[in-house]
């Protein structure tokens, strides 16, 4: 299938707008259902200054649109609404509870003559429902494994108590809402893994099986070095959202610079005397203050089943990172802290000089990276696993990509054609800017590439993306 993207918009003058978060509210329908008690159905309304009157009139709005929706198919109510100024995300994550984000569309503001006021052009199409909706699925599952279900808030102290926790949380979370970054990776949420050989995968195996033999109160351990997974012991599920606080909030916050010298492997006889470069992320900053503080974060997994509360310990050592996961019923202090400390602190230092050493080796031998003709993002259902060369960084506050915004939505358009069939398929663009885009869907996997090849062909971009697909992705695409 052969598309020509739209052209990229022009103009000297003119000013461009991001979008932007208008409104973000929660409400339960059956908290209010009688006239006069309205304001009982709003659970959480940013910004919180906006009047009474018109709080109670949008959730009104957005409640009457579901339950119209829902006339022509019970099943599944609507999840956006389109209209000229803004677009409107809707997501029911527990029965009756609604969560609703109102995003401004971007918009082009341009200049008139004669002193008028300039004209504003709003850009409708440029917001893709796949990629927000996304965002407002992850701000549950991100308040979730932070607090655990609406219901299970409801069940402890009411809706008294579950408006203070979503008061909270969301205070906070929606200020780290940077829409105009927001791109394919959201849809997919993925996780990056750590390449690595078998006898380093396999050190690194038996140091968890070590740790959490010798602390027995472990019950979960994931392994991450350079903020990407290389062990993990939770449902994928949990896992998924656990990374993407660790990678987008948590990390950065403690990325000083490293020690001169810490990633270069470590001198033999320097392993004898437990020198070493460990330190919690969360719980205490330094074990040696008697006034240092034994709290953790507390997260909640399984969910659905067991419903598991737990402490989160985060420990680094150098570009190594380990969460060990501790029931929140237990008591943890002083004691238990330093124990971890003392065992995991000099074996994890070692580990990642000996993960360092080893992929430096790699890339020595895998020779010198060329700028390759051609940018690509991966990303397998099956085990989540996502790699993208067009995002160079890619934080909450932070998503440096090395293509044009256009070439970005090209993207998310074709995994909107993607997500609507269930066979493989393939999709190639033309954009008006000399690149063409590729993407490639086979059972389970999806491949996305863009190529700048000016005078290319049709013919010869099918045989570029056949040799990326050759020596990147063997044993993983089968469409000819």
């Amino acid at each position: 299938m052969l598309m020509i993207s739209p052209r990229m918009a022009s103009g000297t003058q003119e000013k461009q707008y991001n979008p932007s978060l208008l409104n973000f509210f929660i409400y339960n329908p059956k908290f209010g259902p009688r006239e006069g008690e309205e304001e009982k159905k709003i659970l959480f309304y940013h910004p919180s200054e906006v009047e009474k009157n018109e709080k109670i009139r949008n959730v009104g709005l957005c409640e009457a649109i579901v339950q119209f929706t829902r006339t022509f198919c019970p099943t599944k109510p609507a999840k956006s609404l389109h209209t000229q100024k803004n677009r409107q995300f809707f997501h029911e994550p527990e029965e009756n509870f609604w969560m609703v984000m109102v995003v401004r569309n971007p918009m082009i503001e341009k200049p008139n003559k004669d002193g008028k006021p300039p004209t504003v052009e709003y850009q409708e199409e440029e917001i893709l429902d796949s990629v927000y909706g996304a965002v407002l699925q992850q701000c549950y599952s991100m308040y979730k494994l932070f607090n655990g279900t609406f219901n299970r808030a409801m069940e402890a102290g009411g809706v008294e108590l579950l408006t203070q926790k979503l008061e909270k949380f969301f205070y906070r979370y929606l200020q780290t809402l940077h829409l105009q970054t927001c791109d394919l990776l959201d849809v997919f949420g993925g996780i990056s893994f750590f390449p690595l050989d078998k006898m380093t995968y396999l050190k690194i195996q038996s140091f968890v099986n070590r740790v959490e033999e010798s602390l027995s109160l472990v019950k979960y351990t994931a392994f991450l070095y350079n903020d990407q997974l290389i062990w993990s012991g939770l449902e994928q599920e949990d896992m998924r959202i656990l990374y993407k606080y660790l990678t987008t909030s948590l990390f950065p916050r403690h990325s000083e610079p490293e020690l001169a010298g810490r990633d270069s492997p470590l001198r033999p006889e320097v392993t004898g005397n437990l020198l070493h470069y460990g330190r919690f992320l969360t719980g205490p900053t330094n074990l040696k203050d008697p006034d240092a503080k034994f709290r953790f974060p507390r997260i909640f997994v399984n969910t659905e089943d067991s419903y598991e509360e737990l402490h989160l310990i985060v420990y680094k050592a150098m570009s190594a990172a380990v969460c060990f996961m501790i029931s929140a019923s237990v008591e943890l202090g002083r004691e238990f802290c330093e124990q971890l400390d003392g065992l995991v602190g000099p074996q994890l230092t070692l580990l990642a000089s000996d993960i360092c050493e080893q992929y430096n080796i790699n890339r020595r031998l895998s020779g010198p990276e060329k700028e390759p003709q051609f940018k690509f993002i991966y990303f397998n259902h099956m085990n989540l696993a996502e790699k993208s060369t067009i995002h160079m960084r890619k934080t909450v506050s932070v998503s440096l990509t090395s293509v044009h915004p256009d070439l970005m939505k090209i993207l998310g358009d074709i995994n909107c054609d993607f997500a609507r069939v269930d066979e493989d398929e393939e999709i190639i663009v033309k954009a008006m800017t000399d690149y063409w885009v590729v993407g490639k869907k086979s059972d389970q996997r999806e491949l996305y590439v863009i190529l700048n090849q000016k005078n290319a062909n049709l013919i010869e971009v099918n045989e570029e993306v056949k040799r990326l697909c050759a020596t990147q992705f063997n044993n993983i695409f089968f469409l000819d």
